[in-house]
């Protein structure tokens, strides 16, 4: 394969050219046709995203790389059909805000709120099968294409789950534009709901002081006559995020803009590319870098600085600002050794990204009982490695993307409600991987503002 055919023919691309490439972590489907046949009609439905809404994020993407902005990613490690209700979109939605809040406050700076909803239906997989007492079968690859119940008929993917995806996906779209815009997410009424979590927390004395700090501010505000209905305190933007891993859905979903002749993947407004399909010559990364959407890029362990420049140059030859968000996810026994030479490295490129930290897949474990879990520790002390090395960098940490509900599940470990791997039996509801509860979601925002206060705090003093 010519190693310089993306920077010399980038006109080649199309829609479907990935279908040439190598490709990896995609379903074997049993019925050509009738994939074809889901693949047409998808073709033919709405948008669910806007190309302008894309080049929003983008440009507030650009300003967290610079140091103006903090985003905020969240949601659930894999959305599946069971749990489309209005009470499960709500509260992770409403979680998210009040997490937004704290954080805005604190880093003083505006926070870009994107939810991992509306199209998280498709996981990567370790190995393509899954074997219980003797029986061997198809992984479980997400409810977009098969299903999670160990049986023959339930693993076998299936093109019409694409098409229930992505109504599934209309549906919650349609719920977060409602919440983002119909006063659902009110700033008062939000920082309220953040008072009772203090209230009701066992470590709440810790954030007592930070919340009547809001508290007092927005008590100023509202002193000083602004309306509290304006669209700036009862409105908010969030965007919607997922992996690009089901390609034949995401060709599917892309349309060409009317107003710049760009093409965008309008199944969602930020998409990633996972640690396993990261190949700088496989499949994902050819149908990604012709899309205009901006583009996230997990950079685990295994990353090399000679992969991640050629990425860079695949996906973002003209070094658009805004363009690539880089999502570190090292562990928290590596993030402080593997993370500083891949950041001086696309230091010295001079390329303009964006880093946040994915501080969840790098500390998955494995209790004796073979359940997955993870440690809120672990978490926080991820999340705080990597700002330490954006500090001894010099520069400010862009974002965190975490795995979350606002359901009170049982699935990490720690917090202040000190859950054990005795307790994970409560509520532990994932197909997939174990994600944060509600209250320690929120716990954990309050915990990184004191953080995210020292991070910005050069800012904040130059901007006085």
């Amino acid at each position: 394969m010519d190693p310089d055919r993306f920077a010399t023919a980038p006109e080649r691309w199309t829609p479907a050219s990935w279908r040439s490439f190598p490709v990896r972590q995609m379903p074997r489907y049993p019925d050509d046709a009738a994939l074809e046949a889901v693949e047409a009609r998808l073709r033919k439905y709405p948008p669910l995203v806007f190309a302008g809404e894309a080049e929003r994020l983008r440009l507030q993407l650009a300003k967290a790389a610079q140091g103006e902005a903090f985003i905020l990613q969240g949601g659930n490690c894999a959305e599946s059909f069971a749990e489309f209700q209005a009470d499960n979109i709500r509260d992770t939605f409403r979680v998210l805000l009040q997490m937004a809040v704290v954080l805005t406050f604190a880093a003083r700076v505006p926070v870009v709120k994107i939810g991992r909803m509306a199209g998280q239906y498709a996981k990567p997989r370790s190995s393509d099968e899954e074997t219980r007492e003797g029986v061997t079968l198809p992984c479980y690859r997400g409810d977009i294409i098969n299903g999670p119940d160990f049986t023959e008929a339930a693993r076998i993917p299936d093109p019409a789950r694409m098409e229930t995806g992505y109504f599934h996906s209309v549906g919650v779209m349609n719920l977060l534009r409602a919440f983002a815009n119909g006063g659902y997410a009110n700033l008062n009424k939000v920082h309220k709901w953040n008072l009772g979590f203090v209230q009701r927390s066992p470590s709440g004395k810790r954030y007592a002081d930070l919340a009547n700090r809001i508290d007092e501010a927005l008590g100023f505000i509202s002193a000083c006559g602004f309306d509290a209905a304006a669209p700036q305190f009862n409105e908010t933007e969030f965007y919607t995020s997922h992996e690009a891993l089901l390609l034949p859905y995401e060709q599917a979903l892309t349309r060409v803009d009317s107003l710049t002749g760009k093409w965008y993947d309008c199944s969602a407004h930020f998409l990633w590319i996972g640690d396993r399909t990261r190949q700088p010559e496989g499949a994902h990364v050819e149908f990604l870098r012709g899309v205009s959407n901006p583009i996230g890029i997990k950079v685990g362990p295994t990353s090399t600085v000679e992969d991640l420049e050629k990425l860079l140059q695949i996906l973002n030859p003209k070094d658009e600002a805004g363009r690539i968000t880089l999502i570190s996810r090292m562990g928290r026994s590596k993030v402080r050794t593997h993370l500083p030479p891949l950041l001086a490295a696309v230091q010295k490129t001079g390329r303009t990204v964006t880093w946040i930290c994915d501080p969840m897949h790098g500390n998955t474990t494995t209790t004796a009982d073979k359940v997955k879990t993870r440690s809120f520790e672990a978490i926080l002390d991820e999340v705080i490695g990597f700002f330490s090395v954006f500090q001894e960098a010099g520069l400010r940490p862009g974002g965190v993307h975490l795995e979350m509900t606002g359901q009170d599940v049982t699935e990490c470990v720690g917090g202040a409600q000190c859950l054990t791997e005795a307790d994970l039996a409560g509520r532990y509801e994932t197909f997939c991987d174990p994600r944060l509860n509600a209250e320690q979601s929120l716990e954990m925002a309050f915990l990184l503002a004191n953080e995210l206060t020292g991070c910005f705090a050069p800012a904040l003093e130059q901007a006085g």
